[in-house]
C-alpha cells in the first residue's frame, strides 16, 4: 500500500495562486530538497507521519471541499505523489500541486494544476531550477516568482522573456517575500513591467497572520 509522510492536513481559504479565496483542503507532505532563505514552512523540511494514499483521499472527501492542494515541503520528492494526485482527481476533486520547480513536473497527471515556483537569486536556490520544466507548462499551470528585491524582479522578467512564458501560460504571478518587500513597492514594479503578469499577496497571512495550519 502506498504511503506518504504527512506534516498536516487542514481546510482553509486558498491563500495564493489564481485560486486565492477558494475553500480548499490542504495536504502538506514532509521533506524538501531545497533550503530557500525565506521559507515559511521550514517545519516541513523533515519528519511527518506516514499515511496511506487511501487515508488521504478519504480525508479530502470528508472535508467537503472540491479543491485540494498537495504542498510541502516538496511533494515531488515522493514517488507516490503522482498516484495521490491521480486518485484525488478520480474522486472528482480539482487538484493543485505546489512544487519548487527543481524536479520533473511531467510526472504529474495532466488533469492537475501545477503551481511551479521559479527560484530567484534571493532564495539562494536559483541554480536549482530545472530548465526542462518550462517547455512542459500549459495554460492550466502557474508560475510563481517570490521576490526579495528589485534584482530578483528583473531576473524573473528575463526568465519570462527567455522562455516566452506568456505563450505557455497566462498565469505568471509575483509575490513579495513576507516582511521584506513592501506591497506598494512590488505593485509599482509590476505596473511598470509591461508584461502580462500579476501580483498576489498571501491572503491567508493577511487574514490570520504568519502561522501554520491556516
Amino acid at each position: 500500500m502506498s504511503r506518504l509522510p504527512v506534516i498536516e492536513c487542514f481546510s482553509s481559504i486558498q491563500g495564493e495562486s489564481t485560486h486565492a479565496g477558494r475553500r480548499c483542503f490542504f495536504i502538506r507532505l514532509a521533506g524538501c530538497n531545497l533550503r530557500c532563505s525565506y521559507c515559511d514552512s521550514a517545519y516541513a523540511w523533515e519528519g511527518g507521519t506516514a499515511h496511506e494514499v487511501d487515508e488521504l483521499v478519504a480525508a479530502a472527501a470528508a472535508s467537503g471541499m472540491d479543491c485540494v492542494e498537495i504542498t510541502g515541503g516538496e511533494p515531488l520528492i515522493h514517488p507516490e505523489t503522482p498516484e495521490l494526485a491521480a486518485r484525488l482527481i478520480a474522486s472528482g476533486m480539482e487538484v493543485l500541486v505546489e512544487t519548487n520547480g527543481s524536479l520533473d513536473i511531467g510526472v504529474l497527471p495532466p488533469e492537475c494544476r501545477r503551481i511551479m515556483d521559479c527560484k530567484l537569486p534571493g532564495s539562494g536556490m536559483a541554480e536549482c531550477n530545472l530548465p526542462g520544466n518550462f517547455p512542459l507548462l500549459t495554460p492550466r499551470d502557474e508560475v510563481k516568482f517570490v521576490v526579495s528585491s528589485y534584482d530578483d524582479f528583473a531576473w524573473a522578467l528575463k526568465v519570462i522573456d527567455d522562455w516566452e512564458l506568456p505563450r505557455r501560460t497566462p498565469n505568471l504571478i509575483f509575490s513579495p517575500v513576507w516582511g521584506k518587500v513592501k506591497f506598494d513597492e512590488l505593485a509599482r514594479w509590476v505596473m511598470g513591467a509591461r508584461r502580462p503578469i500579476r501580483m498576489q499577496l498571501q491572503l491567508h497571512k493577511l487574514v490570520w497572520g504568519d502561522r501554520r495550519g491556516v
